[in-house]
């Protein structure tokens, strides 16, 4: 029996010529990726001294500070100011603040590679998936061992293959697809397994348009999620001057623990309601359902096309007087070509606010916390109990598009009335 891209990658880690689900193995680190929020103030920078005080490859290590970039209180500052120190201290050059979330500028600055093993203090580092790279979470306690060994102990995972056939229709994104498989699994039924993407409604999406779905793995609580990497992929790395990687391949007699079939061509927008990423229904379900906030941006939808979307439903109109419109984009060059072609502007004029490329209102630490009572309708990839701010608050996840129609009235509303 052939193997999956998941054993593939891993057994290339591990200096092994095949791995199977159920194996352990001890795999090399390719990137190490600590954020702000849980790298090295959390306790590795207490603990790396008893170990050594050395890294094993500092060129290997990456440091994003984007979740409490731009501060908003003192602590969040001073919390910056440690990690921007710690960095230079151990001599990580490659370390970004403020110019977006982690996952975006690792693909910006292609650190994202297929075939690659990328471990990183952020459960939706999944999103390296799109490039054909085993993208996965860890805590700071284990990112600490692999900062100073370059290697991570793994079990090796079962992989479920889904495939979507058909073409979305108009009005209908890969936001829409991910809930709708994440609906079909359950928020655990992928738990420490990958999910892969694959068929024809996978491959017809852009580059962008694929990280949405590979960030929600996590969602059904998967170790990571793969699409195989195409030509599309190979463009974006060769564009941005990083090279092609070791792009690895599914065997066409791999096994997987499970295989889902959906048709992309049936699908209409969805939405998940409070509190629950599983908790998933057709928009017209939800219809009606009065908001307070709409939130786009994220590491999940961000990015041009997303903001580009949404502008397409707010060209001409106007956000509703109860509504708080924000609009971050998931990083700083995201931005500046959204400025160029006029999107920042068409957002800007419905009436949205305009914010810096961060985390903060995705995980309630700033610029734009829900209060009591309040309801946000969000491009997001969480709606947890208390996610985005008060714990009295909902949160539905819906397409930027579904978003920017929300905004516009104020409910929750089938963007396809505006398409």
């Amino acid at each position: 029996m052939g193997m999956t891209m998941a054993e593939k990658i891993i057994a290339r880690a591990s200096g092994k010529s095949t791995v199977q689900p159920g194996d352990f193995v001890w795999a090399n680190v390719d990137i190490a990726m600590m954020d702000d929020l849980l790298g090295p103030r959390v306790i590795i920078a207490d603990q790396i001294q008893k170990l050594g005080n050395t890294i094993w490859d500092k060129d290997k290590v990456v440091i994003i500070s984007d979740h409490y970039s731009p501060a908003a209180n003192i602590t969040q500052a001073e919390i910056l100011q440690f990690t921007r120190n710690w960095a230079k201290e151990y001599g990580i050059n490659k370390y970004f603040e403020g110019i977006g979330p982690c996952h975006q500028v690792l693909a910006e600055k292609g650190f994202s590679l297929p075939g690659t093993l990328m471990v990183g203090t952020d459960s939706h580092t999944t999103t390296a998936g799109t490039f054909g790279c085993f993208g996965t979470g860890i805590g700071s306690t284990e990112m600490l061992g692999v900062l100073v060994s370059g290697q991570i102990w793994l079990r090796v995972p079962e992989t479920i293959l889904f495939t979507w056939s058909g073409t979305l229709p108009p009005g209908v994104y890969s936001k829409d697809l991910i809930l709708r498989t994440i609906k079909e699994i359950g928020q655990a039924g992928a738990t420490y397994k990958v999910m892969e993407f694959a068929g024809e409604a996978i491959t017809a999406l852009t580059v962008d348009q694929r990280m949405t779905i590979t960030n929600m793995a996590v969602e059904a609580g998967a170790k990571t999620g793969l699409i195989a990497p195409d030509e599309k992929v190979f463009e974006y790395l060769t564009a941005i001057g990083a090279t092609k990687g070791e792009p690895l391949y599914s065997d066409s007699d791999a096994g997987f623990s499970q295989k889902f079939e959906f048709d992309a061509a049936t699908l209409v927008p969805q939405i998940a309601l409070p509190h629950e990423v599983d908790n998933v229904v057709n928009i017209d379900q939800a219809a009606g359902e009065i908001i307070h906030q709409a939130y786009l941006g994220s590491c999940t939808n961000g990015r041009y096309s997303d903001l580009a979307e949404a502008a397409k439903v707010l060209q001409g109109q106007k956000v509703h007087p109860r509504i708080r419109l924000l609009v971050s984009a998931a990083s700083r060059s995201i931005y500046h070509q959204a400025l160029k072609d006029g999107i920042i502007e068409t957002l800007s004029e419905a009436g949205a606010m305009i914010l810096a490329p961060s985390c903060g209102a995705c995980l309630g630490l700033h610029s734009g916390i829900l209060s009591s009572g309040e309801r946000a309708i969000s491009s997001t990839n969480r709606n947890f109990l208390g996610r985005m701010g008060h714990k009295e608050s909902e949160i539905f996840l819906a397409s930027p598009a579904s978003v920017a129609a929300a905004a516009i009235t104020g409910k929750i509303t089938d963007p396809r009335n505006y398409l």
